[in-house]
């Protein structure tokens, strides 16, 4: 079931997409060396898999100290469908992002013996493997484990492909979920700042049982994609504790009411019970073994143990030694995702979920987060940047996001008479609202494409500080900010954060902080370590208070702040839902074009055409100009 190809026309995708397809290798550190001649290293290792947006990366890491001693990375073949299902032709509707889950089985296949060469380790040596994912990202299966797309009868449904985390397109199910859940006040919705999200199990769930009952039948589990990728491992289905929390409000040990599901839509009411719950794995532990089939796809020796899966986030906080309580961790990337600890449980406005041991054993795990961040950047450079720009930056050797860094560094804030609204993606916290959208405030026909870049760069700031400043109110403290993620590479960026914020920025020591994080797991699953906490103090690293903020710059931060406020709350808060009207007036477009396109091909539509077109790797798909590269390439002038 999971090794195999799906079909004759992924295997044609695949060959098509080659260099697509990409491995990079990082050979053995200078410190793992050092190590190394010493004499005084536990010859015992771990590899961690951190499944992101665009790719999966694996490292190897040496479990007495953390070194990372190699690593690879593989780039998915289909990528991110979000206009048409690959190969099939059909057109997707807006706010649509599927996968291939046998992308995900491709990353085991090369990344993982890749890293494995490139750290030139003995790989008997290797006594577990761990991994993350990115969440809420859900996949239709069988009861063995078979995703619904492989089915034949079902390559051309999008509802049996994976709705990745940035499917936003179950927000009017979301919005139903939260209006019953309000007047019912069930007892759970405050432990989700009282919204739940579109991303989520449950809006996704119920908006495929609403456009494809079909599908929804067939379907005998509701998988996670960080439970889905470790059953491929093991051969045995365990759902993370994390997840199950966080993403499929599971609180107390119970699933929203069969009443309260029926309530929704009667053919719902079984949902938690047929679809979604099964055996908790907690974090940290094993969840089995690695089975012979897998042990032969990866390289691994077979039996070794295999942690319960995690969410790209959540697994990083003990990597960056960040577990205490008060210690945000922003994982930046095409998105940001923040976690906490604290030793209360207080209900956050907006916050995407409090989990009693959702991080670590014996504290509330806070979440809270930003839909799009790298991604805004990259759909700027991509669709809003000048030609000239891009051949100006290779001139100078910078990349597009490297070259607008520099032009706008030295400029004092304020300066460009700009502020933006960070919402190009919706709103995750703490409006919980996909069907907000993005706003630049203040454009004249002087204002220059660097300015604006500058203005979205800030307003990604602005968002954080209105998570931190909700956290706070509400009782539950943010006293130091730790920053993982490709996007801490921009030294800009990063001042820009300790200003907007005033608080010093503190940033994780290593470029795979979701994949360390994995590892860190892996020893605890492998009994190397007797709990998270102790591998964390161990195997983590970080850099304290690497920029502090500039109290000049943070006092005129203040003003621009103060703007986004109310721009914030205006039309965050319904003062004026004109960005609802017009996400309305788009789906109204698609569905009248949608209906036209099928009256053509009832006449005769070229389908052969729309395939060839949908093999065609599109621009924001490219691996240069993808959310995954902006993350590497977004480093400031020194």
């Amino acid at each position: 079931m999971s090794f195999r190809a799906t079909n004759a026309n992924e295997l044609f995708i695949r060959n098509q997409t080659k260099e697509f397809a990409r491995v990079n290798a990082v050979p053995t550190t200078e410190r793992a060396a050092d190590q190394e001649a010493s004499g005084l290293v536990d010859e015992r290792y771990v590899v961690g898999v951190d499944y992101g947006t665009l790719s999966g990366r694996a490292v190897v890491v040496r479990v007495s100290d953390g070194a990372e001693l190699g690593s690879a990375a593989f780039a998915y073949p289909h990528a991110v469908m979000d206009r048409i299902l690959a190969r099939s032709g059909v057109t997707l509707p807006p706010d649509w992002a599927l996968q291939v889950p046998s992308d995900y089985v491709d990353v085991l296949k090369h990344a993982v013996p890749d890293a494995i060469a490139a750290a030139g380790i003995d790989p008997a040596n290797v006594v577990g493997i761990g991994t993350d994912f990115t969440a809420c990202t859900m996949i239709p299966t069988l009861s063995d484990g078979t995703p619904l797309n492989e089915l034949p009868e079902f390559a051309d449904r999008p509802h049996a492909y994976v709705k990745l985390w940035k499917h936003h397109a179950a927000q009017p199910q979301a919005d139903r979920i939260n209006e019953l859940a309000a007047v019912r006040g069930e007892s759970w919705s405050p432990r989700y700042g009282g919204l739940i999200s579109s991303e989520w199990e449950f809006a996704k769930g119920l908006q495929l049982l609403e456009e494809d009952p079909e599908i929804y039948d067939r379907m005998q589990h509701w998988v996670e994609a960080a439970d889905w990728i470790v059953w491929q491992l093991t051969g045995t289905y365990v759902r993370n504790a994390c997840t199950a929390g966080y993403k499929g409000m599971l609180q107390d040990g119970e699933y929203p009411s069969r009443d309260f599901l029926k309530a929704l839509n009667p053919g719902f009411e079984t949902f938690a019970e047929t679809k979604v719950a099964h055996q908790i794995g907690q974090l940290g532990a094993s969840a089995g073994r690695l089975s012979a089939e897998a042990a032969a796809l990866t390289g691994l020796p077979e039996g070794i143990a295999v942690a319960v899966g995690n969410v790209d986030a959540h697994v990083t906080a003990p990597a960056a030694r960040a577990v205490k309580p008060g210690q945000m961790v922003a994982i930046m990337g095409t998105s940001t995702c923040h976690v906490m600890n604290s030793d209360r449980l207080v209900e956050v406005p907006g916050m995407c979920g409090v989990v009693d041991g959702g991080i670590v054993d014996g504290l509330y795990g806070y979440e809270a987060g930003q839909s799009g961040v790298g991604d805004i950047f990259a759909w700027f450079v991509e669709n809003q940047v000048p030609a000239r720009y891009s051949t100006e930056a290779a001139a100078a050797g910078l990349s597009v996001h490297q070259y607008l860094t520099e032009l706008i560094a030295g400029q004092p804030v304020g300066g460009h008479g700009l502020v933006a609204l960070d919402w190009a993606s919706g709103n995750r916290s703490v409006l919980v609202d996909h069907e907000l959208s993005g706003l630049v405030l203040g454009t004249t026909l002087t204002t220059r494409t660097e300015e604006i870049y500058r203005a979205l760069l800030e307003s990604t700031a602005f968002g954080t500080r209105k998570i931190v400043e909700t956290f706070t109110a509400a009782g539950v403290p943010v006293t130091e900010f730790i920053v993982a993620g490709g996007l801490l590479k921009n030294a800009f960026l990063m001042q820009v954060y300790s200003d907007v914020l005033r608080m010093p920025i503190s940033t994780i020591a290593s470029d795979q902080g979701p994949a360390l994080g994995s590892a860190i797991h892996a020893a605890v699953a492998a009994g190397v370590y007797p709990n998270v906490l102790a591998a964390g103090e161990a195997m983590g690293k970080v850099n304290t208070n690497v920029y502090q903020p500039n109290d000049e710059a943070a006092d005129a931060y203040d003003r621009l702040y103060a703007e986004y406020s109310l721009l914030h709350d205006y039309f965050g808060r319904g003062a004026n839902d004109v960005m609802h009207r017009l996400a309305a007036l788009r789906r109204e477009g698609f569905a009248a074009a949608s209906a036209g396109a099928a009256s053509v091909g009832a006449g005769g539509t070229d389908l052969d055409s729309l395939e060839q077109q949908s093999l065609e790797p599109e621009p924001e798909h490219k691996p240069e100009h993808s959310a995954g590269a902006t993350a590497q390439s977004m480093e400031a002038a020194k």
